[in-house]
């Protein structure tokens, strides 16, 4: 349970299903004779750039020099896939714009592994799991430490509170007599008073049978 969940919190296109995200975007643009207008749908905020930049490697990321020849080691035993070069074409053409050197817009990890993944036959619903099989080893390591501690009664995220500390407040008393007058009615009645709410629009699909999934 704990392996699964921490699976399904990496998933997403901006960490574990990035590589996933890179393959689809690869697939969307098609050809080397598409990229152009790709990169000015990216520049003009109507296409998203995946497999690019990273929190920690503001230069280019090292790993991504590696996985790059293991794309081809893996493609000279399961044959080429036609998205490399369009995959090469648009890190050439990003990496010659000044819009996205400026950023430090560089190709990361995540911007060949996915060709990789598909040249060795897994779907891309997999790419989240095996991009979290080296790391199963550290999750049951920390789930493991939870249950073994004796002061661990409870895990809980780290909470950092930017809000207001003091704010204030009329008391309760004060509110129920004021939302009695307002309605015209005595304060007892004001405070007992059910606030009905409207159905949702999901319960409304739900009760129809239409589209609630």
């Amino acid at each position: 349970t704990a392996v699964a969940g921490a699976v399904g919190a990496l998933y997403g296109p901006l960490h574990g299903g990035a590589n996933e995200a890179v393959l689809r975007m690869l697939e969307r643009i098609g050809t080397v004779e598409n990229i152009p207008s790709f990169i000015a749908g990216v520049k003009a905020k109507r296409e998203k750039l995946f497999g690019f930049g990273h929190r920690v490697y503001k230069n280019f990321d090292p790993r991504a020099k590696i996985i790059r020849g293991v794309a081809e080691d893996v493609f000279k035993i399961a044959g080429r896939d036609p998205l490399i070069e369009v995959a090469i074409a648009l890190q050439d053409a990003a990496l010659s714009d000044e819009y996205f050197v400026s950023r430090k817009l560089y190709p990361n990890v995540d911007f060949y592994s996915g060709l990789v993944y598909r040249a060795m036959g897994f779907p891309p619903q997999f790419f989240t799991v095996l991009f979290a099989i080296p790391r199963i080893v550290g999750y049951c390591a920390h789930w493991r430490e939870s249950l073994a501690g004796p002061d661990t009664k409870i895990i809980r995220p780290q909470q950092d509170y930017r809000g207001v500390w003091l704010r204030h407040y009329q008391p309760l008393q004060q509110r129920q007599q004021g939302a009695a007058e307002a309605a015209g009615t005595k304060p007892s009645q004001a405070a007992d008073k059910p606030v009905v709410k409207p159905p949702g629009n999901a319960y409304r699909r739900r009760v129809a049978g239409q589209n609630w999934m």
